[in-house]
């Protein structure tokens, strides 16, 4: 029995209250919507949330001990000698994927000093078109005419 106020159903009021979620805050429309399409699994008691959740850890487990992983796992094949080159093959990639984000660091610091000497660059290019354009007024660049 749900006694809830608003049911967790397709109804005019809890479609109103997920558009005017979206409308405010669009989390609060999702929320709102997640509640509108799984809240009757969960019906307000923690009991029935806590059965929900053991059937889809359930669900999955039962999927990993069938062979489904979803990436690399450290279970075993049963195979001594798969299982060894399973591991050297792995360490490997990983050898690989460190010497890669080595390289990639190496190259983000060969851009970063690119830009800073193209940033050097267009800095003295614009100092000097200014110096030049300050020749007309007389020569109070040069450091040694200031005093005088």
């Amino acid at each position: 029995m749900n006694t809830a106020l608003i049911k967790p159903a397709w109804s005019p009021l809890t479609i109103a209250l997920m558009v005017l979620g979206f409308i405010i805050f669009w989390p609060l429309g999702l929320a709102v919507l997640g509640y509108i399409l799984w809240g009757e699994k969960f019906g307000g008691s923690p009991e029935k949330a806590q059965a929900y959740w053991n059937k889809a850890r359930s669900f999955v487990s039962s999927n990993k001990s069938s062979g489904f992983t979803g990436g690399f796992a450290a279970s075993s094949s049963g195979n001594a000698a798969f299982d060894e080159y399973r591991s050297e093959q792995l360490r490997r990639l990983e050898e690989e994927r460190r010497r890669l984000d080595e390289e990639i660091e190496a190259f983000r610091e060969y851009m970063a000093n690119l830009h800073k000497a193209k940033d050097r660059e267009e800095f003295d290019r614009f100092m000097s078109e200014r110096n030049g354009t300050r020749q007309g007024y007389g020569d109070n660049n040069n450091p040694a005419n200031w005093g005088s």
